[in-house]
Protein backbone atom coordinates (compact mmCIF):
# COMPACT_ATOMS: atom_id res chain seq x y z
CA UNK A 1 0.00 0.00 0.00
CA UNK A 2 1.01 3.49 -0.54
CA UNK A 3 2.14 5.52 2.79
CA UNK A 4 2.50 9.12 2.43
CA UNK A 5 6.06 10.05 4.26
CA UNK A 6 3.82 12.86 6.33
CA UNK A 7 2.17 11.03 9.61
CA UNK A 8 1.16 11.47 13.10
CA UNK A 9 1.01 9.27 16.46
CA UNK A 10 0.79 9.48 20.17
CA UNK A 11 -0.31 7.00 23.08
CA UNK A 12 -0.17 7.45 26.41
CA UNK A 13 0.81 4.01 28.96
CA UNK A 14 0.10 3.86 32.54
CA UNK A 15 0.71 1.02 34.68
CA UNK A 16 -0.50 2.34 38.20
CA UNK A 17 3.05 4.11 39.29
CA UNK A 18 4.37 4.51 36.27
CA UNK A 19 3.42 6.56 32.65
CA UNK A 20 4.74 7.04 29.04
CA UNK A 21 3.64 9.88 26.24
CA UNK A 22 4.75 8.91 22.80
CA UNK A 23 4.72 11.35 19.84
CA UNK A 24 5.69 10.81 16.68
CA UNK A 25 5.32 12.99 13.59
CA UNK A 26 7.30 13.11 10.42
CA UNK A 27 7.88 15.19 7.49
CA UNK A 28 9.20 14.41 4.08
CA UNK A 29 13.26 13.50 3.07
CA UNK A 30 15.34 11.57 1.05
CA UNK A 31 16.23 9.19 3.49
CA UNK A 32 15.23 7.97 7.00
CA UNK A 33 16.24 10.30 9.49
CA UNK A 34 15.10 9.55 13.35
CA UNK A 35 15.40 12.56 15.86
CA UNK A 36 14.82 11.08 19.35
CA UNK A 37 13.72 13.58 22.35
CA UNK A 38 13.73 12.76 26.05
CA UNK A 39 14.73 13.07 29.32
CA UNK A 40 18.34 12.26 29.84
CA UNK A 41 17.27 9.02 32.47
CA UNK A 42 15.64 7.38 29.63
CA UNK A 43 18.74 7.36 26.97
CA UNK A 44 19.75 3.63 27.83
CA UNK A 45 16.63 2.96 25.78
CA UNK A 46 17.42 4.74 22.62
CA UNK A 47 18.92 1.98 20.76
CA UNK A 48 15.94 0.49 21.18
CA UNK A 49 13.76 3.20 19.62
CA UNK A 50 15.28 3.69 17.19
CA UNK A 51 15.17 -0.47 16.52
CA UNK A 52 11.49 -0.18 16.67
CA UNK A 53 10.99 2.75 14.30
CA UNK A 54 12.78 0.82 11.73
CA UNK A 55 10.57 -1.46 11.39
CA UNK A 56 7.07 0.82 10.70
CA UNK A 57 8.76 3.62 8.47
CA UNK A 58 11.89 3.52 5.97
CA UNK A 59 11.82 7.14 4.62
CA UNK A 60 11.39 10.11 5.95
CA UNK A 61 12.11 13.07 8.49
CA UNK A 62 10.74 11.06 11.54
CA UNK A 63 10.74 12.87 15.36
CA UNK A 64 9.67 10.72 18.37
CA UNK A 65 8.89 12.59 21.69
CA UNK A 66 9.06 10.52 24.78
CA UNK A 67 8.55 11.85 28.07
CA UNK A 68 7.42 10.13 31.56
CA UNK A 69 6.01 10.10 34.94
CA UNK A 70 7.16 8.10 37.91
CA UNK A 71 4.65 8.17 40.73
CA UNK A 72 6.68 5.51 42.60
CA UNK A 73 5.85 6.44 46.16
CA UNK A 74 9.41 5.58 47.36
CA UNK A 75 11.42 6.80 43.80
CA UNK A 76 13.08 9.98 46.80
CA UNK A 77 14.78 8.75 49.97
CA UNK A 78 15.71 11.25 52.28
CA UNK A 79 19.02 10.51 54.42
CA UNK A 80 20.92 11.47 57.25
CA UNK A 81 24.64 11.93 57.56
CA UNK A 82 25.11 11.07 60.91
CA UNK A 83 29.14 11.23 60.64
CA UNK A 84 29.20 14.73 59.27
CA UNK A 85 26.38 15.94 61.90
CA UNK A 86 28.38 15.14 64.80
CA UNK A 87 31.67 17.06 62.66
CA UNK A 88 29.23 20.19 62.88
CA UNK A 89 28.84 19.90 66.36
CA UNK A 90 32.47 19.02 67.33
CA UNK A 91 33.52 22.24 65.34
CA UNK A 92 30.65 24.19 66.77
CA UNK A 93 31.65 23.34 69.93
CA UNK A 94 35.05 24.18 69.55
CA UNK A 95 34.33 27.52 68.35
CA UNK A 96 31.76 28.41 71.55
CA UNK A 97 34.62 27.67 73.88
CA UNK A 98 37.40 29.28 71.80
CA UNK A 99 35.93 32.35 71.77
CA UNK A 100 34.06 31.85 75.18
CA UNK A 101 29.98 32.12 72.91
CA UNK A 102 27.12 30.15 74.04
CA UNK A 103 26.27 27.17 71.97
CA UNK A 104 22.92 27.52 70.96
CA UNK A 105 22.71 24.75 69.00
CA UNK A 106 19.58 22.00 68.53
CA UNK A 107 18.01 19.51 66.01
CA UNK A 108 16.15 21.47 63.82
CA UNK A 109 19.12 24.14 63.43
CA UNK A 110 21.51 21.30 62.92
CA UNK A 111 18.98 19.75 60.12
CA UNK A 112 19.41 22.75 58.42
CA UNK A 113 23.66 22.54 58.11
CA UNK A 114 24.29 21.22 53.94
CA UNK A 115 24.44 17.55 53.56
CA UNK A 116 22.97 16.95 56.34
CA UNK A 117 19.76 15.60 55.19
CA UNK A 118 20.20 14.42 51.45
CA UNK A 119 17.49 14.20 49.02
CA UNK A 120 18.19 10.97 46.54
CA UNK A 121 16.48 9.52 43.61
CA UNK A 122 16.54 5.95 43.29
CA UNK A 123 17.70 4.40 39.99
CA UNK A 124 15.23 3.97 37.10
CA UNK A 125 14.19 0.23 36.57
CA UNK A 126 15.61 -0.26 33.50
CA UNK A 127 13.59 -3.37 32.72
CA UNK A 128 9.96 -2.73 33.91
CA UNK A 129 10.94 1.19 32.29
CA UNK A 130 11.73 -0.49 28.71
CA UNK A 131 8.62 -3.25 28.97
CA UNK A 132 6.13 -0.09 29.31
CA UNK A 133 8.06 2.46 27.17
CA UNK A 134 7.99 -0.51 23.91
CA UNK A 135 4.86 -0.78 24.63
CA UNK A 136 3.74 2.91 24.29
CA UNK A 137 6.05 3.88 21.32
CA UNK A 138 4.37 0.62 19.25
CA UNK A 139 0.97 1.95 19.82
CA UNK A 140 2.35 5.62 18.55
CA UNK A 141 4.05 4.12 15.59
CA UNK A 142 1.04 2.33 15.12
CA UNK A 143 -0.68 4.96 14.90
CA UNK A 144 1.04 6.48 13.10
CA UNK A 145 1.51 4.38 10.18
CA UNK A 146 -2.41 4.28 10.02
CA UNK A 147 -2.42 8.20 9.33
CA UNK A 148 0.39 7.51 6.73
CA UNK A 149 -1.56 5.30 5.00
CA UNK A 150 -4.87 7.38 4.55
CA UNK A 151 -3.04 9.95 3.15
CA UNK A 152 -1.34 7.72 1.20
CA UNK A 153 -4.85 6.68 -0.19
CA UNK A 154 -5.37 9.94 -0.96
CA UNK A 155 -1.81 10.68 -2.88
CA UNK A 156 -2.41 7.33 -5.21
CA UNK A 157 -6.08 8.80 -6.08
CA UNK A 158 -5.04 11.77 -6.75
CA UNK A 159 -2.24 10.95 -8.82
CA UNK A 160 -4.04 8.04 -10.89
CA UNK A 161 -6.94 11.12 -11.72
CA UNK A 162 -3.53 13.34 -13.05
CA UNK A 163 -2.51 10.23 -14.88
CA UNK A 164 -5.64 10.01 -16.77
CA UNK A 165 -5.09 13.64 -17.84
CA UNK A 166 -2.52 13.11 -18.89
CA UNK A 167 -3.03 9.93 -20.73
CA UNK A 168 -5.88 12.32 -22.96
CA UNK A 169 -2.94 14.72 -23.30
CA UNK A 170 -0.77 11.80 -25.18
CA UNK A 171 -3.80 10.66 -27.31
CA UNK A 172 -5.07 14.19 -28.19
CA UNK A 173 -1.05 15.00 -29.21
CA UNK A 174 -1.52 11.17 -31.53
CA UNK A 175 -4.33 12.64 -33.15
CA UNK A 176 -2.77 15.91 -34.01
CA UNK A 177 0.41 14.68 -35.50
CA UNK A 178 -1.03 13.94 -38.56
CA UNK A 179 -2.95 16.48 -39.01
CA UNK A 180 0.26 18.57 -38.85
CA UNK A 181 1.47 17.22 -41.80
CA UNK A 182 -1.38 17.33 -43.69
CA UNK A 183 -1.64 20.49 -43.46
CA UNK A 184 1.83 21.49 -44.25
CA UNK A 185 1.72 19.90 -47.28
CA UNK A 186 -1.37 21.69 -48.11
CA UNK A 187 0.08 24.61 -47.38
CA UNK A 188 3.61 23.59 -49.07
CA UNK A 189 1.13 23.10 -52.41
CA UNK A 190 -0.60 26.43 -51.77
CA UNK A 191 2.35 28.16 -51.67
CA UNK A 192 4.25 27.04 -54.41
CA UNK A 193 1.67 26.97 -56.90
CA UNK A 194 1.39 30.88 -56.30
CA UNK A 195 4.97 31.25 -57.17
CA UNK A 196 4.86 28.98 -60.33
CA UNK A 197 1.46 29.57 -61.45
CA UNK A 198 1.03 27.96 -64.99
CA UNK A 199 4.12 26.07 -64.02
CA UNK A 200 3.25 22.33 -63.33
CA UNK A 201 3.82 21.37 -60.09
CA UNK A 202 6.87 18.41 -59.02
CA UNK A 203 4.99 16.56 -56.73
CA UNK A 204 7.66 14.59 -55.83
CA UNK A 205 9.48 17.45 -55.10
CA UNK A 206 6.27 18.52 -52.67
CA UNK A 207 6.74 15.02 -50.88
CA UNK A 208 10.49 14.93 -50.20
CA UNK A 209 9.75 18.26 -48.71
CA UNK A 210 6.88 16.56 -46.61
CA UNK A 211 8.79 13.67 -45.55
CA UNK A 212 11.56 15.89 -44.55
CA UNK A 213 8.86 18.23 -42.60
CA UNK A 214 7.40 14.92 -41.20
CA UNK A 215 10.41 13.40 -39.68
CA UNK A 216 11.63 16.61 -38.01
CA UNK A 217 8.05 16.85 -35.91
CA UNK A 218 7.48 13.39 -35.22
CA UNK A 219 7.00 12.35 -31.80
CA UNK A 220 6.13 8.83 -32.11
CA UNK A 221 8.79 7.39 -30.41
CA UNK A 222 8.18 10.39 -27.87
CA UNK A 223 4.59 9.08 -27.19
CA UNK A 224 5.03 6.04 -26.99
CA UNK A 225 7.55 5.60 -24.14
CA UNK A 226 5.51 8.17 -22.45
CA UNK A 227 2.48 5.87 -22.81
CA UNK A 228 5.09 3.29 -21.11
CA UNK A 229 6.00 5.23 -18.17
CA UNK A 230 2.29 6.76 -17.56
CA UNK A 231 1.23 2.84 -18.06
CA UNK A 232 4.51 1.47 -15.13
CA UNK A 233 3.48 4.55 -12.91
CA UNK A 234 -0.09 3.30 -12.56
CA UNK A 235 0.58 0.00 -12.16
CA UNK A 236 3.68 0.52 -9.21
CA UNK A 237 0.88 2.81 -7.42
CA UNK A 238 -2.08 0.19 -7.55
CA UNK A 239 0.79 -2.45 -5.87
CA UNK A 240 2.21 0.20 -3.98
CA UNK A 241 4.50 -0.86 -1.23
CA UNK A 242 7.79 1.94 -0.72
CA UNK A 243 7.81 2.84 -4.13
CA UNK A 244 8.48 7.17 -3.86
CA UNK A 245 12.19 6.52 -5.40
CA UNK A 246 10.09 4.60 -8.54
CA UNK A 247 7.63 6.96 -9.07
CA UNK A 248 10.20 9.77 -8.81
CA UNK A 249 12.86 8.15 -11.58
CA UNK A 250 9.78 7.34 -14.09
CA UNK A 251 8.58 10.86 -13.33
CA UNK A 252 11.84 12.85 -13.85
CA UNK A 253 12.00 10.41 -17.41
CA UNK A 254 7.92 11.65 -18.52
CA UNK A 255 9.21 15.27 -18.20
CA UNK A 256 12.23 14.41 -20.10
CA UNK A 257 9.98 13.01 -23.09
CA UNK A 258 7.47 16.02 -22.48
CA UNK A 259 10.84 18.43 -23.03
CA UNK A 260 11.37 16.69 -26.37
CA UNK A 261 7.93 17.14 -27.57
CA UNK A 262 7.46 20.36 -26.75
CA UNK A 263 10.61 21.52 -28.62
CA UNK A 264 9.25 19.48 -31.78
CA UNK A 265 6.04 20.92 -31.89
CA UNK A 266 5.79 23.06 -34.54
CA UNK A 267 2.34 23.60 -34.18
CA UNK A 268 0.51 25.96 -31.57
CA UNK A 269 -2.24 23.29 -29.99
CA UNK A 270 0.69 20.46 -30.08
CA UNK A 271 2.60 23.19 -28.10
CA UNK A 272 -0.18 23.94 -25.68
CA UNK A 273 -0.87 20.66 -24.82
CA UNK A 274 2.47 19.83 -24.23
CA UNK A 275 3.12 22.89 -21.86
CA UNK A 276 -0.44 21.06 -20.15
CA UNK A 277 1.61 17.69 -20.55
CA UNK A 278 4.87 19.58 -18.40
CA UNK A 279 2.19 21.14 -16.02
CA UNK A 280 0.50 17.98 -14.60
CA UNK A 281 3.97 15.95 -15.05
CA UNK A 282 5.48 18.53 -12.60
CA UNK A 283 2.13 18.31 -10.37
CA UNK A 284 2.98 14.33 -9.85
CA UNK A 285 6.17 15.46 -9.28
CA UNK A 286 5.67 17.64 -6.36
CA UNK A 287 3.25 14.77 -4.98
CA UNK A 288 5.55 11.89 -5.24
CA UNK A 289 8.09 13.75 -3.05
CA UNK A 290 5.36 13.04 -0.13
CA UNK A 291 5.31 9.26 -1.02
CA UNK A 292 7.51 6.61 1.21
Amino acid sequence: MIKSMTGFGRCETADGTRKAIVEIKSVNHRYLDIGIKMPKKLNFFENTVRTLLKNYVQRGKVDIFITYEDCTENQVLLKYNESLAKEYVNYAQQMADRFELPLELNAAVLSRYPEILVMETQDMDEEEWSHLLEQTIRGAAEQFVETRIREGEQLRDDLLDKLEVMSDYVERIEQRSPEIVKEYRDRLTEKVQELLEHTQIDESRILAETAIFADKVCTDEELVRLKTHISNMKDTLIRGESVGRKLDFIAQEMNREANTILSKANDIEVSEIAIDLKTDIEKVREQIQNIE
